[in-house]
């Protein structure tokens, strides 16, 4: 009777196939670096950053990738504690076993800006009395644009009020 064999999770079959389809688009290295702080979460991403994703060299290897990160000096050893964690993440995230290892290379990393939040627009009654106060220095001939420094006055008065 032939050994009975047990079922395999799907990626581990189509691994080579799928390698090899990334490798030639560059799909999945350039994702990992424009989805970072969503793959592996914000603090682990203040603290690392991807530099590339590198193939095994043969085609036919079945081996996953190779994920490197520039980690900021201090962190590396904490990094490399949690690398099994950064691995499950980004394999997870792409829903197959795209990379095996991390290789941590330390340098600066540089911060993540975050997107700057547009203020709050100043209501009508604002940006009347911030056009009074203007006005009483001359006359503007164009409507819009006393409009328009009567607003910025009124997010200036807003943020001085803040300090």
């Amino acid at each position: 009777m032939p050994p009975r064999s047990h079922p395999k999770p799907l990626a581990d079959l189509i691994d080579a196939t799928i390698a090899a389809s990334c490798k030639q688009r560059g799909l999945a290295s350039v994702e990992i670096v424009t989805r970072w702080a969503d793959i592996i979460g914000d603090d682990l991403a203040r603290r690392a950053q991807p530099i590339k994703l590198a193939w095994p060299s043969r085609p036919e290897s079945e081996e996953p990738g190779v994920l490197h990160v520039r980690v900021e000096g201090g962190y590396a050893i904490e990094l490399q504690h949690l690398a099994p964690v950064v691995i499950e993440r980004v394999n997870r995230y792409f829903g197959w076993r795209c990379i095996g290892r991390l290789s941590l290379k330390q340098g600066p990393v540089p911060s993540l800006a975050r997107p700057r939040r547009r203020p709050e627009e100043p209501g009508a009654e604002e940006c009347a009395r911030i056009g009074a106060r203007i006005g009483r220095f001359g006359g503007f001939e164009d409507p819009a644009l006393a409009a328009a420094l009567a607003r910025l006055g009124a997010l200036v008065a807003r943020d001085r009020g803040r300090r």
